[in-house]
């Protein structure tokens, strides 16, 4: 197929409005159809291709989501790199709501997803150690602080199923393991990116107090959510273009590159 773009972005419904000459591109794939078209437009010299992973219209739950189906659209259409912005739960008080965390570690906390491309005849066993791509980690961060935008370095975010919150013993048990962030998309979307050999990004815009930390701050509610995404959601925007133009053409120096030649014998 014609390469249409080099990076994507995930989760972003809104995103592409921003953006001029927008091309609508659907893709049908071998694992079904994707949460949505890809829209194609251009930041800076790179052309990027969005897709609202719950569907333009936020119809499809998290645990509902083809993640395999997405992240092959991305990689048909030529995409290198992927980035993935979320809402997600705080389970540290120092993390505050509006706070970014730029998680370099996730646990799978998931029940029943189709996580993996690799099904045989080859035995393939990738390496999940270090998923996120270090040079985009640390592009992110130092975009971020020069935006003025608070940002964690590090995190590690733990996946659950979704779609109803944690209760509060489960939500207290991830806050006493170290763990900082809780999400319902994180995995297996940027876990799949590495195994088709893009560079995947995860980007955590805190929403929330997540309920374990038990008196010191109410439960979540989705309401309270959304009223927080959408205050940081123009920090949000400013991070994605200004990093997207300061990203190099390729990914060919990276090892994300050479996942899947260094998951097999």
């Amino acid at each position: 197929m014609e390469k249409l773009a080099d990076i994507g972005v995930f989760g972003g419904s809104g995103f592409y409005k921003f953006l001029e000459d927008i091309k609508e591109v659907r893709i049908e794939t071998p694992y079904g159809m994707p949460s949505d078209s890809l829209f194609v437009g251009k930041i800076g010299s790179h052309k990027v291709a969005f897709m609202p992973r719950h569907g333009r219209n936020h119809t499809i739950l998290p645990h509902l989501i083809n993640y395999r189906a997405n992240v092959w659209a991305m990689k048909e259409i030529g995409c290198k790199r992927v980035i993935s912005p979320c809402a997600a739960g705080s389970l540290q008080k120092h993390i505050v709501p509006g706070h970014f965390v730029i998680c370099d570690q996730f646990v799978d906390w998931t029940d029943g997803r189709k996580s993996t491309f690799f099904e045989g005849p080859i035995v393939t066993h990738p390496s999940a150690a270090e998923t996120y791509c270090p040079e985009m980690r640390k592009l992110a961060i130092e975009t971020a602080k020069g935006l003025g935008i608070t940002v964690h370095e590090t995190g590690t975010v733990v996946v659950i199923n979704g779609p109803r919150f944690s209760t509060k013993a489960e939500s207290k048990f991830f806050t006493a393991q170290g763990w900082e962030v809780i999400n319902m998309t994180a995995f297996p979307e940027a876990y799949l990116v590495k195994e088709m050999d893009m560079c995947p990004l995860n980007i955590s815009l805190i929403t929330d107090y997540d309920a374990g930390l038990v008196g010191d701050v109410p439960p979540v509610s989705h309401h309270e959510v959304i009223e927080v995404f959408n205050k940081n959601v123009e920090n949000l925007k400013k991070l994605l273009f200004t990093m997207i133009e300061k990203l190099p053409e390729d990914n060919n120096t990276c090892e994300c590159a050479k996942t899947r030649a260094n998951s097999r014998l």
